[in-house]
């Protein structure tokens, strides 16, 4: 058969050949299977539920604290309870095993123990989803609790131990979440302590900094430029008004001088003597004048004037000259001349001593005004290793400042999460489903070895088969001929009686039948076959 292409007819002779060999495996396996079952020892599974109540604070107003995956916080928390420290006081307290026995007991139960998550209609539409559908949230977890399952020997004992497993989950899923949200609390709050400390440092740092070397901060150079600015617009009107002042001052004491000389030369021309001959004179006409007119004429009113006029000239000299005589016995003449000088004079001398205090004051302002310009131009021209260092101390005190906020905010959202957590109004587990005391062992499933048995009997008897098949070199058919002998076929002769009529029929023809129907296109078997 190795020699030829196989058809339909020949897989069927095969099986007709080999069907014994076949459903004896078939048949005898899964009775076996099915005693062998009675020969197992039972196992009863108890199972409770857990559902996860969502957080009932939203995540905008509280952030949850807790953020680990919810797959991994469930099998953190499994870990933590078959913890042989968290078994030992549950196995003795449930009282299920003498004393001597507990320590085995405990090794069974964290064989024994599984959690599954809850497979609802909702989750596995969410866990379908692609991932840019998908809403974030704080666990990322579509499924709405789980499944505590433990298998033991004794069904009542694996109620007790099951409901005793989840009770533990939930209370250690309470604690753990208060211990956390407390724990993130102290961790910030010791961090917000260090960073504001490092925040007074950075502010004593920056201010001894800035009383070192006030006004020469990079931050005052806009103001030291309008200062400096300011200054010299003020030094400039200073300087004019200080020239303005020497030019006025020039001028009155020139003025001044010409009123000296012409005083003088007034003073030096007028003689008493003079003055009061023409004083007799003038009183004279005035009386000759009035013997003929009144006092209404004009001769008589002129007269009158100038003798006024000659009188006020005499009371001048004889006080200037009784002045003289009087400075000259005291030894102040200048006092004496300003006294017996004329009113122009005196107020050109007063002028003048006003323009010189305006000089003096503005030649004090303008020294001001330079020493503070000087002070101002040293601030510009700032060095760059003050500028440097500013920068730095600038520079680390925002950092500081930057992370103690950040640090604060943080701290503010973990001690609501805290409170939140505390208040139990976060992420809750709720026992839904008690575990029930299960009637019916889960293992072994005698119907399922049953049936595992008629799949491998099966298997094993087509294996079988096909050995036996692939060993066996007979030649049934005129095409097994042909293909091993590669030689033309004269003619065959068929097989008349022999040992194989048990298995099937013969016709008329001589040919055989396989299950009643008969072979076609002279495809016979057990055939003698002549060359």
């Amino acid at each position: 058969m190795a020699n030829r292409e196989l058809t339909m007819d020949d897989y069927l002779a095969m099986l007709r050949r080999r069907l014994k060999v076949i459903l004896i495996p078939a048949l005898v396996a899964p009775l076996t299977g099915f005693l062998v079952s009675y020969a197992l020892p039972p196992r009863y599974t108890s199972t409770a539920t857990v559902l996860v109540e969502g957080q009932k604070v939203p995540d905008a107003y509280v952030a949850p604290v807790i953020t680990q995956d919810f797959t991994q916080r469930v099998n953190t928390l499994s870990q933590e309870i078959l913890s042989p420290n968290v078994l030992r006081p549950v196995v003795h307290d449930l009282g299920l095993v003498p004393l001597d026995q507990e320590a085995k007991l405990v090794g069974q139960i964290q064989q024994g123990m599984q959690v599954e998550p809850v497979i609802t209609t909702m989750s596995q539409a969410v866990a379908s989803e692609p991932a840019t559908k998908k809403k974030p949230s704080a666990s990322n977890e579509p499924l709405p609790g789980f499944n505590v399952i433990y298998t033991d020997s004794n069904g009542v004992r694996a109620q007790k131990i099951c409901n005793a497993l989840t009770s533990l989950m939930v209370t250690q899923n309470l604690k753990s979440r208060s211990e956390v949200a407390q724990g993130t609390t102290d961790f910030l709050t010791r961090q917000l302590d260090e960073a504001k400390h490092t925040v007074d440092e950075q502010d004593a740092k920056l201010a001894a900094f800035k009383k070192q070397y006030m006004g020469q901060l990079p931050t005052d150079v806009d103001n030291n430029m309008r200062m400096l600015m300011s200054l010299n617009s003020q030094l400039d009107a200073t300087t004019q008004t200080l020239a303005r002042a020497q030019q006025d001052r020039t001028y009155a004491q020139s003025m001044l001088a010409q009123q000296i000389s012409t005083w003088k030369t007034s003073l030096s021309s007028t003689n008493p003597q003079t003055l009061q001959q023409e004083l007799t004179q003038l009183q004279g006409q005035l009386l000759q004048l009035q013997a003929r007119y009144t006092d209404d004429y004009p001769d008589v009113i002129k007269t009158k004037a100038d003798i006024a006029e000659v009188e006020k000239k005499l009371k001048e000299v004889n006080a200037a000259a009784a002045a003289a005589a009087n400075g000259a016995s005291s030894g102040d003449t200048s006092v004496s001349a300003n006294n017996s000088e004329p009113p122009e004079i005196r107020a050109i001398r007063l002028q003048i001593h006003q323009y010189q205090d305006s000089i003096d004051q503005a030649t004090q302002d303008q020294k001001k005004l330079q020493s503070a310009i000087n002070i101002y131009q040293a601030r510009t021209s700032m060095s760059p290793n003050i500028e440097e260092e500013y920068k730095v101390l600038t520079r680390d005190n925002d950092t500081a400042q930057a992370f103690y906020r950040d640090l604060l905010a943080k701290k503010t959202a973990a001690e609501l999460g805290t409170n939140m957590e505390t208040a139990q109004e976060g992420e809750q587990m709720h026992i839904a489903v008690l575990a029930s005391l299960s009637d019916s062992p889960s293992f072994p499933v005698r119907p399922l070895l049953a049936g595992a048995g008629l799949g491998v009997g099966f298997a094993f008897g087509i294996l079988i088969a096909v050995i036996l098949e692939f060993s066996d070199k007979s030649i049934r058919t005129e095409k097994d001929a042909a293909a091993s002998t590669d030689l033309p076929l004269l003619i065959a002769v068929p097989w008349v009686g022999g040992d194989d009529e048990d298995d099937a029929s013969v016709n008329g023809n001589g040919r055989r039948r396989f299950w009643g129907r008969g072979d076609s296109g002279g495809k016979e078997e057990h055939e003698h076959v002549g060359v």
